[in-house]
């Protein structure tokens, strides 16, 4: 059974694969954007816009996450900001955000999933999360995980209209 499965997205060309819980996943990144996008995301579009606008920038990057025993809509998790080039990927920014009921072990569980496949599917040496510090849920799990704060960007964006620090966790492909 798969637990990612990509969504596809060309506006340009009017292509869309893997789209059928597209409502649901709107639904949850609405309710989550806040711990995700900063004042400078959208661009006045509305969110439906930026979101589409997102999984065509990120395509074959996005993911839906299912649940592995019913294969029902779980979360989504998405790469941007890849360092590398076409034949070689070194590093990128891993985003994710589940429902609420898949909190707690089987998010631990799909990090570790999602982490292999990173490492040894795309054969990336490193992923960075950048989260706000407010975001008190995701820390641990990060640690958990063997993610390791590297940095504090101070006043790095803008949230709400007032300077928004970042903080930095990475992890490393063992060596």
């Amino acid at each position: 059974m798969k637990r990612f499965k990509p969504i596809i997205i060309d506006l340009e060309k009017k292509i869309f694969i893997n789209t059928e819980n597209l409502l649901t996943l709107y639904l949850l990144y609405r309710k989550y954007a806040n711990f995700i996008d900063d004042d400078f995301a959208q661009n006045n579009e509305t969110n439906l816009l930026h979101l589409l606008k997102t999984i065509n920038k990120l395509s074959p990057y996005f993911f839906e996450i299912l649940d592995p025993k019913t294969q029902n809509f779980a979360g989504f998790v998405y790469l941007d900001n890849f360092v590398g080039n076409s034949k070689i990927l070194h590093s990128a920014e891993i985003t994710a955000c589940l429902s609420k009921k898949y909190w707690g072990n089987f998010t631990y569980l799909t990090a570790q999933k999602f982490l292999n496949f990173c490492f040894h599917k795309l054969k990336l040496k490193k992923l960075k999360a950048l989260i706000y510090p407010q975001n008190f849920r995701v820390k641990p799990l990060l640690k958990k995980i063997n993610f390791k704060k590297e940095a504090t960007l101070i006043a790095e964006t803008v949230k709400n209209g007032k300077l928004q620090d970042i903080e930095v966790y990475s992890i490393l492909k063992e060596r």
